[in-house]
């Protein structure tokens, strides 16, 4: 491939540079001291190693580009724009405003070769452990020829400090990801000041033990980092850090190396010194010289003729292997068998008392016999949480066919390293934990949702009848945590054949995740009236019980519907008729018809509430008068049955409960 010079590469790092200072000082806001001290580094990545084609962004195998220092974004759309991706002159130009496709830290499906929603720090590296992978698997699964590209990371300290990092580096330690490079911007400074005052680790070390090579370079120095790349791309079985030594704000006279110049505009008139000091036009701004057009244009010619060899070799293996050729087609569109709901629904035909995990675990062994690219695994716990996929092998050092993933004891990476499965686009990617651990991962879940990810997050063990191990275990604000969340689809299933439709329902939603909430104690099997069809349960509520009711309505979750149903046939002995409406989404129940929801819940009724969680937000459900059912206080160690009978959680308690406030 070929290759710029280095005088080529110092016009076109300049360049870089007055770009992003430009649209910063333009904007009046952004973080110019990023895209200045890595210009030099990164133009030899962009330039000489990089494979990619701008008119084909999503070219299946590009050389990926993860910044996971978000704050730098106008350094990637600098050389987006440069390279000829559909990010026009007019784009930097309108940096930070509204509907503009440069908006203040990198978002997916925004501006075209953005591979990564990143800002967040540690995130993006996380996302890029996961991309790596996929590079793996894919190579494992179709063609290693076809299908080895590389992932490239630009990560800063921030990054680096934050735990999300730690976590992901050990795993990719671990398995030998060499494809993936990082490069680690070491400027010595943070947002606040010099990062003496709070990060002083030797980073080659701490990688180096993780399992990682480690190189340490002057940033600056184009023909040094080049070396150091080379070493890095050769790394037979590790993954690579290159720690760039380089200067916050190269260039400026006066805030070079000060964090004055890390997340503020460097202002009129230091813009016009760093212009002279670097030898740059004062006028015009947003100026891209010719000879770096003309050069950059042949440039990209040359890559796009590897792009064209590749498609040509992807098409001759195809015909060869027309068996998989087929497959990769399925996973690429991740098209879903027809036959997917009816098989699920006959899972659960039976309507056996059991744990919703483990009915979740039966589900998920239907749906990975039928959809290929699931692939996931749990936080060291799949005998808990059920989620290991029989007869489908594992991931593993050097070896990449398995659809298992072993994540470790690492819940927030867990979901980052999925959420990079998920950017690929190419896969069903699964995550699984205990419920109140879903703290450990609301960064991963927020952006799967903002940047409209298919992540599927699984969450066992989902109330207070984990028992035993009393309240540091026992979920409570989670379920209306999760809720919080927009875009975010929670299921919380009452039976198997809830469990079998709420994962219908997130398997063909492509455009967003879903967390799924599961029981590890047996559920009270309930039997729903003869109106009943299974689709119902896809509109996220439904009545489950006494259908003939309008006056009086319980609406539960999960675990609690069968309770629910065991309380009203209580309060009906006693005269009062009960309608018990199951709820398994408020998502979806949300997103139907108002008609429809009405004839749900029937807005003239007296309703209750019952779930066993904090009762908060409640009332938009069943009305500010309504009669809330939950737990507003931490759980309690003891047998989960102690546990709910002290709590009030027993078909007599709640039937008591509501005859009472209806007196």
């Amino acid at each position: 491939m070929q290759k710029l010079q280095l005088e080529q590469l110092k016009r076109l790092a300049t360049t870089v540079r007055m770009l992003s200072v430009d649209a910063i000082e333009k904007a009046n806001s952004g973080h110019p001291g990023l895209p200045m001290g890595a210009a030099d580094y990164a133009t030899v990545l962009w330039a000489n190693y990089l494979r990619f084609n701008p008119k084909d962004p999503s070219w299946a195998n590009r050389d990926r580009f993860v910044l996971s220092a978000g704050h730098g974004c106008m350094l990637w759309y600098s050389l987006l724009n440069l390279f000829g991706y559909d990010v026009p002159m007019s784009a930097l130009q309108s940096f930070r405003q509204w509907e503009s496709i440069t908006p203040g830290h990198p978002e997916f499906g925004m501006t075209p070769g953005v591979e990564t929603t990143t800002g967040p720090l540690g995130q993006g590296f996380a996302n890029g452990v996961g991309i790596a992978l996929s590079g793996k698997m894919f190579g494992e699964r179709y063609s290693k020829e076809l299908f080895n590209y590389r992932v490239y990371g630009l990560v800063s300290d921030g990054d680096l400090m934050e735990g999300v990092a730690a976590e992901a580096a050990s795993l990719a330690g671990h398995l030998g990801l060499n494809n993936l490079v990082y490069l680690y911007d070491d400027n010595h400074i943070s947002l606040a000041g010099g990062t003496d005052v709070c990060f002083t680790e030797s980073v080659p070390k701490r990688f180096e033990s993780y399992g990682w090579f480690a190189q340490s370079v002057d940033g600056h120095d184009m023909t040094a980092f080049q070396a150091c790349l080379e070493k890095a791309i050769a790394e037979p079985s590790r993954p690579s850090i290159i720690c760039c030594r380089t200067t916050l704000g190269f260039g400026s006279p006066h805030k070079a190396n000060t964090h004055e110049a890390h997340g503020s505009p460097l202002g009129a008139d230091e813009v016009k010194a760093t212009k002279k000091n670097l030898g740059w036009p004062e006028q015009p701004p947003f100026l891209v010289p010719d000879d770096v057009k003309d050069f950059l244009g042949s440039l990209v010619a040359e890559k796009t003729k590897v792009y064209s060899k590749w498609q040509s070799d992807f098409e001759s293996w195809s015909k060869a292997n027309p068996e998989k050729g087929k497959h990769y087609c399925n996973q690429l569109s991740r098209e879903i068998p027809v036959t997917l709901k009816d098989n699920l629904i006959a899972a659960f035909s039976d309507n056996k008392k059991d744990a919703t995990r483990n009915l979740s675990g039966k589900a998920l062994q239907v749906i990975a016999k039928e959809v290929p690219f699931l692939v996931g695994g749990s936080a060291d716990l799949d005998p808990s949480t059920k989620t290991y996929l029989k007869d489908c092998g594992d991931v593993k050092t050097g070896s990449f066919a398995g659809r298992n993933i072993h994540f470790g004891v690492r819940e927030h990476a867990m979901g980052s390293i999925a959420n990079g499965l998920a950017y690929c686009q190419a896969w069903l990617p699964y995550t699984a934990t205990f419920l109140v651990f879903s703290d450990y991962m609301r960064p991963p879940m927020r952006l799967a949702a903002i940047s409209h990810l298919q992540s599927l997050f699984l969450f066992t063990h989902d109330s207070f009848w984990v028992g035993e191990d009393g309240p540091t275990h026992e979920p409570i604000e989670h379920y209306m945590a999760l809720r919080a969340i927009p875009k975010l689809n929670v299921f919380r299933p009452a039976d198997g054949l809830e469990v079998g439709m709420c994962y219908y329902a997130a398997i063909t939603k492509k455009n967003g995740p879903s967390a799924l909430l599961f029981t590890r104690q047996n559920i009270m099997p309930f039997e729903r009236p003869k109106s009943f069809k299974p689709d119902d349960i896809l509109k996220g509520g439904y009545v489950a019980y006494g259908a003939e009711c309008q006056s009086l309505v319980i609406v539960a979750t999960g675990s609690e519907v069968g309770l629910a149903c065991e309380a009203a046939k209580i309060l009906e002995q006693k005269g009062t008729k009960v309608r018990v409406v199951s709820l398994p989404s408020w998502e979806l129940f949300g997103a139907q018809d108002k008609s429809y929801r009405d004839s749900v819940i029937p807005p003239q009724a007296k309703k209750v509430s019952l779930e066993a969680g904090i009762t908060l937000g409640w009332e938009r459900m069943v009305g500010a008068d309504g009669l809330l059912i939950g737990l507003d206080h931490y759980g309690a160690s003891a047998p989960g049955e102690v546990v709910a009978e002290k709590f009030g959680f027993t078909p007599a308690a709640v039937a008591t409960k509501i005859a009472g406030w209806l007196k």
